[in-house]
């Protein structure tokens, strides 16, 4: 009998651990993270045993062949974050793009006028460099107490020896049945050319292969190796640009977060050309507003709260992008929302606003986040993604790694700032976040889904702050989102009365599934005690120790 993914039959609490708990999307990677705390590793080797972990028993939302970010807090104090996402190929060109998205989806000759042609959703040249290895293995070496090919064993059995495909993900999976064309990728992901089924146990030798490799030889074995050649040589054989060069010219950086208060708490997230500001900025006009002082199951609250995140992102999806190419203002700053809070109406929706980048994918992707807290007080926010599920659709040779499709987050008009340009990094939906509440309480916390993320930040910082729910509870409660299209989505659970009410005020009210709106996942560390709750709306867990 197939689960029914859309009810809410069961509860969890929330967990508490005295060494540490690994919080995340899938219990067999989440129990990976744990195995590395046990035998001696830090917050940091655990995310990365973890997220690899993700990359073979979730491979429906992240992979190799993606990004990686941190927002973490160390034991000694330091407050950091991690940025491994890679830039556009050097020869992508918005003509070269424009004319090659062109020839391949009409019969018109080259007089043809390309300037309305806008950027694919999947193909090669969606394709940008793959931050992710590069990305653990910085995380371990600056971080960690453990090698990368140790963190990395956990991650290479599943993929070797196999698992059990669960719930969740074997629902998500059924997308690659249509996506992969070539027969290499149907056979790295599909079995008989179809999806498995829940409970089916699944191998994926080849990517077991390329995750050897790495463990062996490191990164540069993606970089600078056999694996990069392969990653270039199927991009440039599908009409794409991407090059060796662009591979090994990719490095990690490492950032100052930025943040900004909410009641008694300090929130950090990461700075363009991350979402991260627009979470702030929500936040400050929710503030400035008192959305938080209204009854928690009453339309006003959810109108309140939508209005702050509607206005920060119409800033935020305009201005983010990479800031080495744009300037981007300092949306985060209370008295920017102090400014924008003028626009807000108790009674009405405000309707000149819209959510999203311009002519560029990016409201709904797939995503995985985890969280860990170690004894000594570590935290981190570590969150993976190829952007959309298997991402472009391509995958390298028989590497068994899937090519994220982020450069579908670029516009090609080249009159907004996250236009297209050789090197460019994309508007990033990936948003790692902490939160502050004293010098020995920390969270680190996130919510995966594309524009859902900034939303699901401020609606589980909320529940947390201003409605005193447990961690658990804050992620079990309904949520809602507001869409590029100007609707607003609920979900079924929420309460009586409030979907017309909304409806009264102007709001376009739909009701859409669980999985549209995110998947969240917390660590705690308060003083001496660890804690975490996972997301209902996955197939995830707490692991603790």
């Amino acid at each position: 009998m197939e689960p029914d993914l859309d009810r809410f039959t069961s509860r969890r609490s929330t967990v508490y651990a005295p060494n540490g708990v690994v919080a995340t999307s899938q219990p067999l990677a989440a129990e990976a993270g744990v195995s590395v705390l046990r035998d001696g590793g830090n917050a940091f080797d655990a995310a990365v045993a973890t997220a690899a972990a993700l990359n073979v028993v979730e491979p429906t939302s992240t992979g190799l062949g993606g990004d990686v970010f941190a927002c973490y807090r160390t034991a000694d104090g330091e407050i950091g974050g991690m940025r491994a996402c890679g830039p556009a190929p050097e020869g992508a060109s918005r003509e070269l793009v424009r004319d090659a998205v062109d020839d391949e989806s009409t019969e018109y000759g080259s007089d043809r006028d390309r300037s309305g042609v806008t950027m694919p959703d999947h193909g090669p040249h969606t394709v940008t460099v793959p931050g992710t290895a590069r990305g653990w293995e910085a995380t371990v070496e600056e971080l960690g107490r453990r090698s990368l090919s140790e963190v990395l064993q956990p991650a290479i059995e599943y993929a070797t020896e196999g698992y059990p495909v669960t719930e969740v993900v074997a629902a998500q999976w059924q997308h690659g049945e249509e996506l992969f064309e070539d027969e290499h990728a149907r056979e790295a992901y599909l079995v008989d050319g179809r999806a498995p089924t829940v409970g089916q146990e699944m191998r994926l030798p080849e990517l077991g292969e390329s995750l050897s490799q790495i463990a062996q030889e490191g990164a540069d074995a993606l970089y600078e190796g056999e694996i990069g050649e392969t990653i270039a040589d199927e991009v440039q054989s599908k009409g794409g640009f991407l090059t060796v060069d662009d591979l090994a010219a990719f490095s990690v950086e490492w950032l100052d977060p930025i943040s900004t208060t909410y009641g008694d708490c300090e929130v950090f997230e990461l700075g363009a050309n991350n979402q991260g500001q627009i979470a702030l900025e929500a936040l400050n006009i929710a503030a400035e507003i008192g959305a938080g002082d209204h009854p928690y199951e009453s339309a006003d609250r959810v109108h309140a709260f939508a209005e702050a995140l509607k206005l920060a992102f119409h800033d935020g999806h305009h201005y983010i992008t990479d800031p080495e190419f744009e300037p981007v203002p300092a949306l985060h700053e209370k008295s920017y929302a102090k400014r924008r809070a003028e626009a807000y109406s108790p009674d009405a929706a405000v309707t000149d606003v819209g959510v999203g980048t311009p002519d560029a994918a990016g409201e709904d992707s797939d995503t995985v986040l985890l969280t860990v807290a170690d004894e000594t007080g570590n935290v981190v926010s570590y969150i993976n993604s190829r952007f959309a599920g298997f991402g472009s659709g391509l995958v390298a040779g028989n590497t068994g790694i899937a090519l994220q499709n982020r450069g579908a987050s670029f516009s090609l008009s080249g009159e907004v700032p996250n236009s297209l340009e050789p090197g460019k990094r994309p508007f990033h939906t990936l948003v790692p976040a902490l939160a502050r509440f004293s010098e020995d309480d920390w969270l680190a916390f996130g919510v995966m889904g594309g524009y859902m993320q900034p939303q699901g930040h401020v609606q589980v910082l909320a529940n947390i702050v201003d409605y005193g729910m447990g961690l658990q509870a804050a992620l079990d409660a309904p949520r809602w989102r507001y869409r590029a299209d100007g609707t607003l989505a609920v979900e079924e659970r929420i309460a009586d009365g409030i979907a017309p009410k909304l409806a009264r005020r102007g709001h376009d009210v739909r009701i859409e599934p669980p999985s549209a709106f995110g998947g969240a996942e917390i660590a705690r560390s308060d003083g001496n005690i660890r804690s975490g709750a996972a997301e209902p709306r996955k197939d995830g867990q707490v692991s603790g120790y």
